[in-house]
């Protein structure tokens, strides 16, 4: 019953907000409430909930201040550079800005934090997408996958659990896996080229002496009051359209401009990354700390202080609501233990005749199940398992710890993903919306990694 229970939760969820009927914050809380009571454990909900409360809590702290740091940093001008390079090579096509999503977030993925990567490509790129009026999906949709590649890094989080559950090493796990990944990013690349080019069949291509040094000016601010309209179908802004909400901050000539303490930014920046990558703090002090730092350095006097939090308080509060309301959908999933249920009829499930090929079947697991749980339940829960059931027909616990992390670029769309929250929010766009773009391209990227360790006999 609880197995049917846990499936019929996670369905009405997913069902509710791409339909949009309900919108995700009061989904992650009303639909596990609703059926913890019909699991007959009401009275535990409050426990649930404050289990969910407290695991995520240190996420929600980490995002929190993440926000405003990387908030204050596009303020102050650091990101500027980037999009001034990114501009310069898309030259308004659609393709080359689709193109340039893919490979900008793949490379920011480098720092093995997925919040981190969504912030800077969507503060990049979505002045291009709205200029332009691209599809803002698409754009969520390919940072989303080129990040779930990359987030298989021995820092990034998947590969370090498999490690650990099964007691191997974490390079043992990644290295072979290079090949196998290297294909499933050259696949978003490609992917992001096919997207790109339908972008540009149905918008067109301005041409650079049309629109660069207008574009260079007042892109990254909306069109200013008497802007032209676009040409090739692209559809500029519109006459006394306002500046893009969010994003006036990327105004050439801003007042939060700090041009000499660029380097400043800069190094603070990359010793955070490198303090968050070598775990000298936990992330949350780390962002904490670097937050304070960056505001105080960079606006000592309090008002302005005061202003730059007041104008990420917006993305704060979304990110950390739903955060602390995954804690709810979590919590309960967990507590009333329909996600073990679920596991175990799973791997119950696996014919006699697939022991052999346990690698193959924990790779096609994990793509639906790291989608349904989180990571921490499907590596230490679910993976274990599934080695033990693999070991018994002579299947190494590597292959079965490779196989799993192919799963990943589905994952990081995953509902019960924190990040994924930060990408939606900043870009606008609703998460069911992103829901059906994304959910059956990643899920192809993620067999196209598992078929390529297949092929090159990786597991």
């Amino acid at each position: 019953m609880l197995t049917i229970l846990g499936f019929a939760m996670i369905a009405t969820f997913l069902v509710l907000i791409m339909l949009k009927k309900m919108s995700p914050i009061a989904a992650l809380v009303l639909i596990p409430a609703l059926f913890c009571v019909f699991v007959g454990k009401g009275g535990k909900l409050g426990d649930y909930v404050i289990d969910g409360v407290t695991s995520l809590a240190p996420t929600a702290a980490m995002l929190m201040f993440a926000i405003v740091y990387f908030g204050v940093m596009i303020d102050v001008g650091l990101f500027d550079p980037v999009v001034r390079g990114i501009l310069k090579f898309c030259k308004a096509d659609p393709l080359r800005i689709v193109v340039g999503t893919a490979v900008l977030a793949a490379i920011v993925s480098l720092d093995g934090d997925g919040s981190t990567t969504f912030m800077i490509t969507v503060s990049a790129m979505y002045p291009l997408y709205k200029r332009l009026k691209m599809s803002l999906v698409v754009m969520t949709g390919v940072a989303a996958m080129a990040n779930g590649v990359m987030n298989t890094l021995p820092w990034g989080g998947p590969t370090a659990r498999a490690a650990t559950a099964l007691k191997v090493d974490a390079s043992d796990i990644f290295v072979p896996m290079i090949p196998a990944l290297a294909m499933g990013l050259l696949f978003v690349l490609v992917l992001a080229y096919v997207l790109g080019r339908r972008e540009r069949g149905r918008l067109g291509v301005l041409t650079l002496d049309e629109v660069l040094v207008e574009e260079t000016e007042t892109v990254l601010v909306g069109a200013a009051p008497g802007a032209k309209a676009g040409a090739s179908g692209t559809g500029a802004d519109l006459p006394g359209e306002p500046a893009e909400d969010g994003f006036q901050g990327l105004d050439p000539d801003r007042p939060t401009l700090r041009p000499k303490l660029y380097w400043f930014n800069a190094l603070l920046t990359v010793a955070l990354l490198t303090a968050m990558i070598m775990e000298w703090l936990p992330i949350p002090v780390l962002f904490l700390l670097g937050a304070a730092l960056a505001l105080t350095v960079n606006f000592p006097h309090m008002p302005d202080q005061k202003a730059r939090i007041a104008a990420h308080a917006e993305n704060v509060l979304n990110v950390s609501g739903m955060v602390f309301a995954a804690a709810v959908f979590t919590g309960v999933l967990q507590g009333t233990g329909m996600v073990d249920h679920m596991a175990e009829w799973l791997v119950g499930n696996i014919p006699d005749g697939m022991g052999p090929h346990m690698a193959l079947v924990t790779g096609v697991l994990s793509v639906p199940l790291t989608y349904f749980m989180s990571n921490d339940g499907f590596y230490f829960g679910v993976l274990p398992v599934l080695a033990e059931a693999g070991q018994a027909h002579g299947v190494s616990s590597l292959e079965i710890a490779r196989a799993s992390i192919a799963g990943q670029p589905l994952h990081m769309s995953s509902p019960l993903v924190p990040a994924v929250y930060v990408l939606v929010g900043m870009a606008k766009v609703e998460f069911g919306d992103h829901t059906r773009f994304v959910v059956k391209w990643a899920a192809l990227t993620s067999l196209v990694v598992l078929g390529s360790a297949l092929l090159f006999g990786i597991v």
